[in-house]
């Protein structure tokens, strides 16, 4: 994985049986964005099962995660940027 990554929660939504977390995975360069969705997805697949099982135990109830993988250049050195992702 790369140094330099964030994860941006975009929503939260409690429905009656489960919560919809809508998140970014937010890197630095175009070519960090395959390491993070991996061949055919594979990766990204299995950063999004561990962590709904880890969040579905913290929660104590059913989890639907809809990640996504978004660039945006030079982040880490942008105080801007620092602050909108809660830095």
């Amino acid at each position: 994985m790369p140094h330099h990554i964030a994860v941006y929660i975009k929503n939260i939504k409690k429905q009656k049986e489960r919560a919809l977390i809508e998140a970014e995975i937010i890197v630095n360069k175009d070519s960090q964005k395959g390491i993070v969705i991996g061949h055919g997805g594979k990766t990204l697949k299995a950063i999004g099962t561990k962590a709904r099982k880890e969040l579905e135990k913290y929660f104590k109830r059913s989890i639907y995660l809809d990640l996504h993988v978004k660039v945006k250049k030079d982040w880490i050195d942008s105080p801007r940027q620092l602050k909108e992702l809660g830095y």
